[in-house]
């Protein structure tokens, strides 16, 4: 076997073309828009990339492994974020993903063990994957649990055989992804429905949809949920404004405003829960490249409302307001609306960690049942050094 950097030409060709290979005959896998890839890796595009005043750029390396008959068969990539490597007090931390290979241990362990020579050579002492240099809902953690659940748009799917390659190498369970799922046309639960009641009979609240407002106004509202509802979590930094209004900028041309739902206080924002249409029901047809082509098919299929299921992709009330009830009267206020036209018939909530018990019990109560488990694993490059798990929120 051999081994090498996958920076043009042949190798990053074949870099990006290897899942299909891994896939081939699964009905099941969706393929990553080559464009969602391109992004993660264009210095131009991803700012943490980028130096900054207050931190150095990240980098980033991709690597292609060839078998002995010269066809590709693993891919790797490794990175060091500059927002989040050296935020362990434990040691420097870095990443590695995109990982994909063919059932052999022993190309795994080649591909792992390039990843840690590279990252131990930039002064990590630890590598986590698979993940992504950049945020959390793209491309992170391993399939672990549910091989028979298409994937949601930019999670990660992989055969099962992906788990024992990760263990067998050494690397451990850093935490684990939980993802929910709820029939959108099952009635909301009573206790919702008064709450619901209680609220939109009180003029001091109001709860509604997105139709009618303006890209503004949805990334202010935001903003401000979000900052009140994060507050307490550690390391967590107030959004600024203009990443907010990029933030909706970009899901405007997916979104359906209405599965967006907000609930006012005196005029105030307190909570949102927003869905979008389940990406991956449209772009399973247009075979992983959103060229013009890709985006033919995208809004044909968008117009034609092929999407049946929607994924919350965000969930959040303001601290004050929380475990009082508003979270169920927005499930009401849409089970409403779902019931009436049956436009989705299913609901899934993307990732919440086995770190955040609190995030857990609202899924819960609102009727959520975990369907598919993925983990974060994180590989010490010190094996003599203790493992410890990713904290408990709240968790003295």
């Amino acid at each position: 076997m051999k081994i090498t950097e996958a920076e043009g030409g042949k190798p990053l060709k074949d870099w990006m073309r290897l899942p299909w290979r891994i896939y081939a005959g699964d009905q099941n896998w969706v393929p990553h828009l080559k464009q969602d890839i391109d992004r993660v890796f264009d210095p131009g595009k991803n700012k943490l990339l980028q130096a900054r005043t207050d931190r150095v750029a990240g980098t980033i390396k991709r690597w292609v492994l060839y078998d002995d008959g010269g066809q590709a068969c693993g891919r790797i990539a490794a990175f060091v974020n500059p927002k989040t490597a050296w935020t362990d007090p434990q040691q420097a931390t870095g990443g590695c993903g995109f990982f994909e290979c063919i059932d052999d241990q022993a190309a795994a362990n080649l591909l792992f063990d390039t990843a840690r020579d590279w990252l131990r050579a930039q002064g990590m002492e630890a590598m986590d994957g698979p993940v992504n240099l950049g945020e959390r809902n793209m491309f992170w953690g391993l399939l672990i649990e549910n091989f028979t659940d298409p994937p949601i748009y930019g999670t990660n799917y992989n055969p099962p055989y992906y788990v024992r390659l990760f263990e067998e190498y050494g690397f451990r369970v850093y935490f684990k992804q939980l993802f929910f799922w709820r029939d959108a046309l099952e009635p909301a639960q009573p206790i919702f429905v008064r709450k619901y009641n209680q609220l939109r009979n009180d003029p001091a609240f109001q709860v509604r949809d997105a139709r009618g407002m303006s890209t503004e106004q949805l990334a202010e509202d935001f903003r401000t949920v979000l900052n009140g509802a994060w507050v307490d979590h550690d390391n967590f930094k107030p959004m600024p404004k203009e990443v907010a209004l990029k933030t909706i900028k970009t899901m405007k041309p997916v979104m359906d405003p209405r599965i967006v739902v907000f609930v006012y206080h005196q005029r105030r924002p307190i909570a949102f829960y927003i869905n979008l249409p389940e990406l991956n029901e449209i772009f399973r047809h247009v075979d992983g490249n959103l060229d013009w082509l890709g985006k033919a098919k995208f809004l044909w299929h968008k117009w034609r409302g092929t999407a049946k299921t929607m994924t919350g992709i965000v969930f959040g009330v303001v601290k004050e307001w929380q475990g009082k009830g508003v979270e169920g009267a927005m499930i009401a206020f849409m089970g409403e609306w779902l019931q009436r036209t049956k436009r989705y018939t299913e609901t899934v909530l993307t990732w919440i960690g086995d770190f955040n018990p609190k995030m857990l019990r609202v899924c819960e109560n609102l009727g959520a049942k975990n369907y598919r488990t993925m983990a974060t694993y994180r590989y010490l490059f010190d094996r003599n050094k203790p493992f410890t798990r990713l904290p408990i929120i709240g968790k003295e």
